[in-house]
């Protein structure tokens, strides 16, 4: 059983906690989702100064957690063994997680192959008076609490890499900084441009700079969505036994939501008589509708007389928290295994086999657009490239020679 150690370098630090990781890819997905920054170089989790154990706890349910304050000579905070805390910690366990930071301190965990040149002992350059500001300014705009943490995290690690203040970087050292994020072959595109939108912000908005304006993204991979055939949503659907599970998935796939606000709905948000359901605070800080399909109305209506639904349509544990992300995909796993489908899929490749199977039938673009919540139209495009609603026709050589 893994066992995640958190160090908390000084109470007042910004991203001053910090998560050594070699944990496995479901647990890696979750410190994400929680709001943690991986940092590559160090292979390690970085989180905001915001981060408790209380929070954690809620969050990692059932994973067994240390929190550990590097600067006080008190035990440890223990959490998360059995679903009950610890009073006390065994020696050993407690010099295996100073080991652990031991090692990141001397840069025993550092990627040999990243090439930031830089030390780990390296002093950072983004001052207190910086940081006030650009947390201000992330806050005045209601960024998320994610996006706080990645523009703070990234601009602290541009300053600290080439060891230049703000005021010292200039537009080609962003190219340098961005360069060596490629070749480090470990950041996705995503993150490089992650990353240039925290520098240009703080430039634009805080350095009133607009030399970084300009700077030209990473090409994208044109990756197309891995979808499921009607016939493996059937599979799927009928051989889920537990109601809320199922429930969970249908919703999914009829209504095309992300799994963040499939896990996120009260009963409120459902409307039985119109069949809509409402999506509170969708990406982007964004409400909107989306149908729901006369099948799962019919399905809540059997499972609001199984369950006494109060508040979440999907409790968690304790019933006052809704259902994890986690769990949610842990769901979908364990659903897509007991079929025997081989496809590398994930809870989200139900929202796109929902667009895409809504193209198939004829339904307008325009219209799956709005029932996915995408602000661009080119986001919704891609589903034309998987759809076989204008191929269908069409006869491979091979069957008209044979």
């Amino acid at each position: 059983m893994d066992v995640v150690y958190f160090f908390r370098e000084s109470p007042s630090a910004r991203g001053g906690v910090r998560v050594p990781f070699g944990y496995d890819k479901n647990l890696f997905t979750l410190l994400v989702r929680c709001g943690g920054f991986y940092d590559r170089a160090y292979r390690e989790f970085i989180f905001g100064r915001d981060v408790n154990a209380e929070y954690l706890s809620g969050i990692l349910a059932g994973v067994p957690c240390v929190w550990i304050d590097e600067n006080s000579s008190g035990l440890p905070q223990i959490f998360g063994f059995f679903d009950r805390p610890w009073e006390d910690f065994t020696e050993s366990n407690v010099e295996i997680a100073h080991n652990a930071y031991a090692n990141r301190k001397a840069g025993e965990t550092r990627d040999k192959t990243f090439s930031f040149s830089r030390e780990i002992s390296l002093p950072e350059k983004l001052s207190e008076q910086w940081l006030n500001k650009l947390e201000a300014a992330l806050r005045s705009r209601k960024y998320s609490p994610r996006t706080q943490n990645a523009y703070i995290y990234y601009n602290r690690l541009i300053c600290r890499t080439l060891q230049k203040t703000p005021e010292e970087i200039h537009h080609e050292d962003v190219t340098e900084f961005i360069a060596n994020m490629e070749k480090s072959g470990e950041y996705s595109v995503s993150a490089m441009n992650l990353a240039i939108s925290s520098i240009k912000f703080f430039f634009r908005h805080i350095l009133k700079n607009d030399e970084i304006s300009e700077h030209h993204r990473p090409r994208s991979d044109e990756r197309l969505p891995m979808v499921l055939s009607k016939e493996e949503v059937v599979k799927i659907l009928s051989l889920e036994k537990n109601p809320k599970h199922r429930l969970l998935l249908m919703l999914v796939y009829s209504s095309g939501l992300r799994v963040s606000e499939v896990v996120a709905l009260r009963k409120e948000h459902i409307d039985l008589s119109r069949k809509v359901i409402y999506v509170r605070l969708g990406k982007g800080r964004k409400d909107r509708s989306t149908l729901l399909s006369e099948k799962a109305a019919n399905f809540i209506e059997e499972y609001y007389e199984f369950f006494e639904i109060d508040k979440w349509l999907f409790p968690g544990q304790p019933v006052t928290r809704h259902l994890t992300i986690r769990s949610a995909q842990n769901i979908f796993d364990k659903a897509v295994r007991r079929t025997g489908i081989e496809k590398k899929i994930t809870i989200h490749g139900l929202r796109h086999t929902f667009a895409t199977h809504l193209l198939e039938s004829g339904t307008d673009i325009r219209y799956i657009q709005t029932l996915l919540g995408h602000a661009n139209l080119r986001t919704t495009e891609r589903y034309t490239h998987v759809a076989k609603r204008n191929v269908l026709s069409i006869k491979s050589p091979l069957d008209t020679i044979l």
